[in-house]
């Protein structure tokens, strides 16, 4: 950091060592002020009337960070009047449970007033420690909100998830954003109301695009564009303000870090492996972008490339498979960033390449074949010529290459599976081509 860049960040925090962060200080306090999740907070909307009417049950907030979680928990208790205790799922134990169970249990006897646990980070509860709670839980001593970025139904005890309702928190719209920003421009107490701030057209729609729908960054960076901003003097009236341009908020947002959990990689995976089944290779190319930029390593998305080519795209484009090859061994000869780019060259080559199921259909019903048994012996004119006994009256192998075509019919099933068919091939793209070479050889006896 340079000597410029040091004296205006210490200058503009100079004075704000005890005050609290911007996000926290415009954290709403009531309904009215909570900004998104209309889907589930709007009016006539079932949590929405239970908060109203002090009617809450256990709950889950589940949502990506910054959505607002813990500020619906914290208006929660406010507006109800109730006791609110809050524990992290990461420092708690059971001795802090039962703690919190304990003053539950006065204050309900003494003053007949209801407990609220919130529980931070609650998917990383044991099991120990979600059995600790359960009594209280049922018994409606506690009510327990969980707040949670990752999918309950995977990652949480099915005991406290079945006690529970889950609701679940989309992410903030770009606008939702925006108007947090301008809340905090405009408020004189908690934000920047008593000052002149001046931002640049676009810069807040930079920081609110940019904060990928977590308020929380969003303030954090105006927060530290203010602070690190120098103030001006207005040419015609003299007055100080500060003026915070397009550069500043690029410099006060980072870009935006995929928070990727186990449920949702699974998820990016399904909608990766779906596009390249369902010939987009825009959303192909998106998917895999954001899986690598999430960390995934870059073998396991090669992985699904590989199987996807013979899985949906198979004979009717058997170049698919060459190129997914490639690409892998590119990964492996030439390396990351690089080795992106013929990845994107197969991704697209799955895509584009007209599709066939009739490969995994195929092995798929020989292997059930092959898992229910009970199969005959081996034809002994196929047999290992290495060990033959000589039989009379033996039917003789036909070698193919002595026949026109290089082809000769005879079976090589065993006994009572002469009529099973596996592969049946469409007339997708070049398996059409084999098709046709298929009903030459065998006739109906294949079809």
């Amino acid at each position: 950091m340079s000597d410029f860049e040091q004296q205006t960040l210490w200058s503009g925090l100079a004075g704000h060592e005890t005050q609290p962060p911007l996000a926290e200080r415009m954290r709403p306090r009531k309904l009215d002020e909570f900004i998104g999740q209309k889907h589930i907070l709007g009016e006539g909307r079932l949590l929405r009337r239970a908060i109203q009417a002090d009617r809450m049950q256990s709950s889950i907030f589940w949502g990506p960070p910054g959505c607002g979680k813990t500020t619906l928990a914290s208006i929660i208790a406010s507006m109800t009047g109730s006791a609110f205790e809050k524990l992290n799922a990461v420092t708690s134990g059971v001795a802090d449970v039962r703690k919190v169970i304990k003053e539950a249990e006065e204050r309900r006897t003494r003053y007949g007033k209801a407990t609220y646990l919130l529980l931070d980070e609650c998917h990383r509860w044991s099991k120990s420690q979600s059995d600790s709670i359960l009594p209280a839980i049922e018994s409606g001593l506690i009510r327990f909100i969980g707040s949670t970025t990752e999918n309950p139904m995977v990652s949480m005890t099915p005991a406290i998830v079945s006690r529970c309702r889950v609701f679940e928190f989309q992410p903030l719209s770009t606008g939702d954003v925006m108007d947090a920003l301008k809340n905090a421009l405009r408020d004189p107490d908690r934000g920047y109301g008593r000052e002149d701030i001046r931002p640049e057209e676009g810069a807040l729609e930079y920081i609110a695009q940019v904060a990928g729908g977590d308020v929380r960054t969003a303030l954090g960076a105006l927060e530290l564009a203010v602070l690190t901003t120098q103030e001006e003097a207005d040419p015609q009236t003299g007055k100080l303000y500060k003026k915070i341009d397009l550069f500043t908020a690029q410099e006060s947002v980072q870009k935006p870090m995929l928070k990727l959990d186990e449920s949702l990689y699974y998820d990016m995976l399904s909608a990766f492996c779906k596009s390249l089944r369902g010939s987009d290779p825009d959303a192909a190319l998106l998917w895999f972008s954001r899986l690598l930029y999430a960390g995934v390593d870059p073998k396991l998305i090669m992985r699904r490339v590989i199987v996807h080519a013979s899985e949906d795209v198979g004979l009717a484009e058997p170049t698919a498979m060459l190129q997914a090859h490639a690409a892998a061994y590119a990964l492996e000869f030439v390396g990351m960033p690089e080795a992106r780019i013929p990845m994107a060259q197969a991704i697209i080559a799955v895509c584009m390449a007209e599709k066939s199921n009739s490969v995994v259909n195929a092995i798929e019903a020989a292997m059930e074949d092959a898992k229910n048994g009970s199969f005959s012996a081996v034809p002994v004119y196929l047999r290992d010529k290495s060990y033959e006994i000589p039989h009379k009256n033996t039917p003789q192998y036909l070698f193919p290459h002595d026949y026109p075509g290089h082809f000769v019919r005879q079976t090589y099933l065993p006994e009572g599976y002469e009529r099973r068919v596996y592969y049946r091939p469409t007339e997708q793209g070049h398996e059409g081509k084999l098709k046709l070479r298929h009903q030459r050889r065998y006739g109906a006896d294949k079809e």
